[in-house]
């Protein structure tokens, strides 16, 4: 007899079927023949009179009980999960239903009064109570189960990577990763999402709608960032004209801008979008939740979707990579890095009036800046002690506040001395 759900031969099958249609022989002499037992005849003969053709196949040897199976209720919660993902707009491979399935068995296991309140925002399977005694299945067990189910599509095998070298920020605020992709709203009008990504925490610093990709916009957007994150060691983008201008020969209003404040700006290659890899992609994962939902009217509704995305995902979205943390928690980790030269300390950004005589009150100080800026309205970037004035998104003077003084001078950059001269 074969193993392995393969039937008897076909000689043992003949031998067998002719007994027990009632033809007598010498049962020893014919095994002897086939190459079979005689306890073996008989007992398919016995099989076969009982089954028909179906007892001349071995029996299962499947266990009668598999006490590590997973249950179907796990498996419905894993085919569950990766629906809403979808429905919803989020990312629905093994790691995502993984981390839902987490906090799922978690909140069912914690009392009720510690439950993290950041559940109550998880629309999936939020009104879903986790098996008892059950735990939560593998990564490879989740992509079993939904390939079981008919949930995944097998693709052929990709190419290999060509690009091998990877980079990552080792803390929050040491490189910051800033580009645009657009969008329409619902009467056709193209928009730009300015989009920044810290490359440490993965965490979305800034996510913002505007017209067009301009330098204006994108030195407005940076501006929003700094101030509720503080000022970043580097920033890196590609090479558009509103974030680069030094493969054109100019430097653009953005460079001169973070130059000033210490800020490195490197860019990268032409026609080489893997070096902003992380930007890229957090911006299909953007596309794809915007994808789920109605189009929007007008900017406003849409820069308040985006702000909705950002909580979600910055205080939601857990990470492998992160060893199970939101971008946000790995940020607030730290220690979060900063400018060269200046001290990693709280940064502040504020929208000042120049007066007629040229000066701006901060902080109970007279700052001159200079008549020719009269009626301006100004931003001033403030880290520790050190001030940086930009007007019309160019810097144009820098100062060092000194205690009791109420007035000082501030110093104007090279480029506006060279003008006034």
């Amino acid at each position: 007899m074969a193993k392995d759900g393969v039937p008897v031969s076909p000689e043992f099958a003949a031998l067998v079927a002719r007994y027990v249609e009632g033809e007598r022989f010498n049962v020893r002499r014919q095994c002897a023949l086939v190459g079979c037992s005689t306890t073996k005849f008989y007992k398919y003969a016995g099989r076969f009179s009982t089954l028909g053709v179906e007892g001349l196949y071995p029996d299962s040897r499947r266990p009668l009980t598999s006490p590590g199976a997973i249950s179907t209720e796990v498996e419905d919660l894993v085919v569950r999960a990766r629906k809403e993902l979808v429905e919803d707009g989020w990312d629905e491979g093994a790691d995502s239903i993984w981390f839902v399935l987490d906090d799922l068995c978690r909140t069912a296991a914690a009392d009720h009064r510690s439950r993290d309140p950041r559940r109550a925002r998880r629309k999936i399977l939020s009104d879903a109570q986790w098996p008892a005694g059950a735990a939560v299945p593998s990564r490879a067990t989740i992509n079993r189960i939904l390939t079981r189910r008919g949930q995944v599509v097998a693709v052929p095998q990709r190419r290999p990577r060509a690009a091998t070298r990877r980079f990552e920020a080792d803390q929050p605020n040491t490189r910051w990763q800033m580009d645009g992709f657009e969008v329409a709203l619902i009467d056709g009008t193209p928009v730009c999402i300015l989009h920044i990504v810290d490359d440490c925490s993965r965490m979305d610093i800034a996510l913002h709608a505007v017209p067009s990709e301009n330098g204006a916009d994108v030195w407005a957007t940076f501006q929003t960032a700094a101030a509720r994150y503080g000022l970043p060691a580097e920033l890196l983008t590609d090479n558009g004209t509103a974030f680069s201008g030094t493969r054109r020969g100019w430097t653009s209003a953005l460079t001169e801008n973070l130059t000033a404040l210490g800020i490195r700006h490197p860019t990268s290659s032409i026609a080489h979008p893997q070096t902003c890899g992380k930007c890229e992609r957090a911006h299909r994962a953007v596309r794809k939740w915007l994808a789920r939902r109605p189009l929007f009217t007008t900017l406003a509704d849409l820069n308040s979707a985006l702000e909705t995305y950002r909580t979600l995902h910055n205080h939601d979205r857990r990470r492998r990579h992160l060893n199970g943390l939101t971008p946000r928690d790995r940020y607030e980790l730290g220690p979060q890095d900063g400018p060269t030269g200046r001290a990693t300390s709280t940064t502040t950004i504020s929208t000042k009036i120049v007066t007629k005589t040229g000066t701006i009150l901060f902080n109970r100080t007279a700052l001159g800046i200079g008549r020719a800026h009269a009626g301006k309205s100004v931003t001033v970037i403030r880290q520790g002690q050190q001030l940086s004035i930009i007007s019309e998104s160019r810097l144009i003077a820098e100062a060092t506040l000194k205690h009791g003084n109420r007035y000082q001078s501030a110093h104007p950059t090279r480029k506006n001395v060279s003008a006034k001269s």
